[in-house]
């Protein structure tokens, strides 16, 4: 979603890391720079007339003049910054002492609270807590219905006493009175899960297109009828600067303990809510960034700033991976290259289905550094990759995946075929296969390790693949020179030529065995020396018992 606004922000400090010294003139025109960004990318006026203010203060300040390297000093007060607009440190989720913990949802209608519900009920379930859904939303039209999948779907119980409307034609009028009482079934779903012992209620409220009395009013009875632990105000990211204007009227009316960015995966500028953290006060607690139950987040707006600015986001992507890795593959794994064993391509589906398990091979890029440069390519990736790998492993038989030294010409066609691919792809994988067994031989072997502990790569030592990393461990080789064209000199030239290729002397002095530095051939271990040979001056043949 903050594409636009991270190309613009990492464009202005890559002309900034071309001055050694910052000048007034430059800051003024890198915050001008950014805040042309930020008014770009919807962010509420008003913050970035604070934002804008903060950074030329502290990049005027003796915290940039003084710095070694006051380019990269600026970067780290706009981060800084940035993580303050987000809402500073991350804020969790507040627990009741005695269960159950009641967290009512809030928000217009459309952004996402049904949705989020089941996210949040499933990212409990997985931490340990027993939660339960309240359908409390009984004006929208098969609101019920869909919050009963949605529970379906993460594996919680649901409690809805009333179908609420099941079509338009049951609500003809805006006015007209709703079917049941939302207030009421909010109260008894605390009591259901009360005596259910269930530790978690998730209630979901009804919205409205906009702001109204009514829907202030059903929100705020709701509020004083279960005395909820957390009101989590759910607001689509990508309403531009309206958010604004919600947030406060929702700030006012329910007094919402922390907001929730639904649609965060969405193509839209998003800026209004990065705005919402700070007009409001509330912290940013969760984000939603796709349909599936699993893509919902814990917010960091110390990550996310890092996202932003194009720095990545290595601590999520490493708690991603924590969470689909197996404990059991990975320390198999970590045995088979501890005792040599060879790296198949059994061992490789593997690796390559916990990497499906993660998600989105596009968001996973996407969090490492600088993968903001390399957004066209990204969006060229086919998430289908992986799949055509699977296929292409499992079309394989046992012992081919064992040993893919016998895939010969008639056996990739019939992969080709099995899978529905090309032996084009079959050559390519077994070649990136190859590259990969090698690096898993070296490793395994404890040569292959660079500079610092970190693993050789197949064809260089360390890290290196290139000249640079060759040049490293061995002089480069000098060049021959050319043949003269003056004929005296030419003849020298061939003559030296023909000495080295005799015993590297002139041809009338014998050469030393090789290993000798005074004429003498290296012996065996624990042997004496045959000085019976040397010519010695008379008077010093007594030396040698002659």
């Amino acid at each position: 979603m903050f594409n636009s606004l991270s190309d613009r922000l990492t464009s202005t400090f890559k002309n900034l890391r071309t001055r050694g010294r910052l000048s007034e003139a430059d800051i003024d025109a890198t915050v001008r720079e950014i805040r042309r960004a930020l008014l770009d990318a919807d962010v509420a006026v008003p913050v970035v007339r604070e934002f804008t203010a903060a950074v030329r203060e502290r990049a005027l300040s003796s915290e940039v003049s003084g710095a070694l390297n006051p380019a990269q000093q600026v970067v780290k007060i706009v981060n800084e910054e940035l993580v303050d607009i987000l809402g500073g440190a991350t804020r969790p989720l507040t627990l009741a002492k005695t269960p159950p913990t009641v967290i009512m949802l809030a928000g217009l209608q459309g952004a996402g609270k049904t949705t989020l519900a089941g996210k949040l009920a499933h990212a409990l379930k997985g931490q340990g807590h027993t939660p339960v859904l309240v359908a409390a939303d009984l004006q929208r039209p098969n609101a019920v219905t869909q919050l009963s999948v949605v529970a379906e779907r993460a594996g919680v119980p649901v409690f809805a006493p009333h179908p609420g409307n099941t079509s338009e034609a049951d609500d003809p009028a805006a006015d007209a009175p709703l079917i049941g009482d939302p207030v009421g079934v909010a109260r008894d779903g605390v009591a259901y899960a009360e005596e259910r012992q269930h530790d978690v209620v998730i209630v979901d409220t009804a919205g409205r297109l906009g702001i109204d009395e009514v829907l202030m009013q059903q929100a705020s009875d709701i509020r004083a009828a279960v005395n909820p632990d957390e009101v989590l105000f759910v607001i689509d990211a990508m309403i531009g600067q309206d958010a604004v204007n919600t947030a406060k009227a929702f700030a006012d009316g329910v007094d919402f303990t922390g907001v929730v960015l639904s649609k965060l995966d969405g193509d839209a500028r998003g800026g209004a809510a990065l705005s919402v953290a700070k007009v409001t006060g509330r912290p940013i607690m969760f984000a939603s960034t796709g349909e599936k139950l699993t893509d919902f987040e814990v917010f960091h707006p110390d990550r996310m700033a890092s996202r932003i600015l194009d720095m990545g986001d290595v601590l999520t992507l490493i708690e991603q991976a924590e969470k689909a890795f197996d404990a059991g593959e990975a320390e198999k794994m970590a045995e088979k290259l501890a005792t040599g064993q060879d790296f198949t391509l059994a061992d490789f589906l593997v690796q390559m289905q916990q990497l499906k398990n993660m998600g989105s091979m596009k968001k996973m890029l996407g969090m490492m550094p600088g993968m903001g440069q390399m957004r066209e390519q990204l969006d060229q990736f086919d998430e289908r990759e992986v799949g055509r790998i699977e296929a292409i492993i499992h079309s394989m038989t046992p012992a081919e995946r064992d040993n893919p030294k016998i895939i010969n010409g008639s056996r990739r066609a019939r992969i080709a075929k099995g899978s529905g691919t090309t032996t084009t792809a079959i050559n390519q994988l077994l070649e990136r296969f190859d590259n990969a067994q090698k690096m898993m031989r070296q490793m395994s072997k404890g040569g292959g390790m660079g500079p610092g502990g970190v693993p050789a790569m197949p064809g260089g030592p360390g890290m290196g693949m290139g000249k640079k990393s060759r040049g490293k461990t061995q002089p480069p080789k000098k060049g021959k020179k050319g043949k003269s064209g003056n004929p005296a000199k030419r003849a020298q030239q061939e003559k030296e030529a023909m000495e080295r290729a005799l015993g590297g002397g002139p041809a009338s002095t014998p050469s030393a065995p090789a290993g000798s530095a005074f004429g003498v051939a290296p012996q065996k271990k624990d042997e004496a020396p045959d000085l019976s040979s040397i010519e010695l001056p008379p008077g010093l043949e007594k030396f040698l018992g002659r």
